[in-house]
């Protein structure tokens, strides 16, 4: 596989019928990544336990539909998913609030989790709100380790959720600390940079590690990625800052389809040009699904990506 991807799945909706509030659509980011690398044409598996609900079976049809493959097909009578409800001031500022449901991740444990299917794929890719409280940190702590062990490239997205960690900052950022040594790709928001010891640690956090750091913000700025000792900014596209409605997801997906599409496969093949090249293809990705109001339904494919570049 291009692109094994593991995490929690979050239960988000299509914007409701109020024009300033509404939940995202149904998905989570390692699913949304993992249908915006087969959208690009690659291969891609997902890593989840599936609720015996509506919305597990959903996101069965769902995957199967984008061809991603379900390393796990399974369903479970109980587990825990997380529901976000997203509201938008007149400024485009968002908040969220999040509610605990039955649902369909949280019963997904270590065992899931096998070598031959880390040996078969080369980007192996988590998202931080796998690493809360649950039997699914282990499995995410263990496919990580694994990447790295089998020299594979190892992508992880840092995601403070407040309802994962219950305000304790200090605790979500240890644990993404004790994954730094697996991880080759780091993505982090503007709101977990403070968490992750500040701006001026950056380059610090970096060498330390030797990850390559990217600050994915969807807003006016862009993107800017630290890389050895520089620091390169993509700019932002009008209409990215609206909100976030599935954006970081498609930006992510659309990023590490460009890395494979380049022939990108392990860390040693990461340069500057590669790099910039991925941003502006995430960058553009994660404005088209903006601009198509977010979620999996409007993930772009490679040609819609490819034809923006080039206009």
């Amino acid at each position: 596989m291009d692109l094994y991807s593991i995490g929690e799945m979050l239960i988000d909706f299509i914007p409701g019928s109020e024009p300033a509030s509404y939940v995202r659509n149904a998905g989570g980011a390692p699913a949304n990544v993992a249908c915006a690398v087969a959208r690009n044409g690659l291969e891609a598996g997902m890593l989840c336990s599936l609720g015996e609900d509506d919305f597990g079976h959903f996101l069965a049809d769902t995957l199967e539909e984008y061809h991603v493959k379900n390393l796990n097909p399974t369903f479970c009578e109980e587990a825990i998913t997380t529901m976000a409800f997203v509201t938008l001031a007149e400024d485009g500022d968002r908040s969220f609030t999040f509610a605990r449901k039955p649902g369909a991740d949280m019963l997904l444990s270590e065992e899931a989790v096998r070598e031959e299917d880390i040996k078969n794929s080369v980007i192996i890719h988590a998202g931080s709100c796998s690493l809360s409280a649950s039997p699914v940190a282990e499995a995410t702590v263990k496919a990580l380790k694994l990447g790295a062990e089998h020299h594979k490239l190892v992508s992880f997205d840092v995601n403070y959720r407040n309802v994962m960690w219950k305000d304790d900052v200090k605790a979500c950022a240890d644990k993404v600390f004790e994954c730094m040594p697996y991880i080759d790709i780091l993505k982090i928001s503007e709101e977990e940079v403070d968490m992750m010891g500040g701006e001026a640690y950056l380059p610090e956090l970096m060498k330390k590690y030797n990850v390559t750091l990217l600050v994915e913000t969807l807003g006016a700025d862009g993107a800017r990625c630290y890389y050895g000792d520089e620091v390169f900014v993509v700019p932002g596209r009008k209409a990215v800052c609206v909100d976030a409605t599935g954006a970081g997801d498609a930006f992510w997906g659309g990023f590490l389809s460009s890395l494979r599409i380049q022939g990108v496969e392990k860390a040693e093949d990461l340069n500057k040009d590669v790099i910039v090249k991925a941003m502006n293809y995430g960058n553009v990705s994660g404005w088209i699904c903006v601009q198509s109001k977010g979620g999996i339904p409007s993930l772009p494919t490679r040609e819609q990506i490819e034809a923006h570049l080039q206009g």
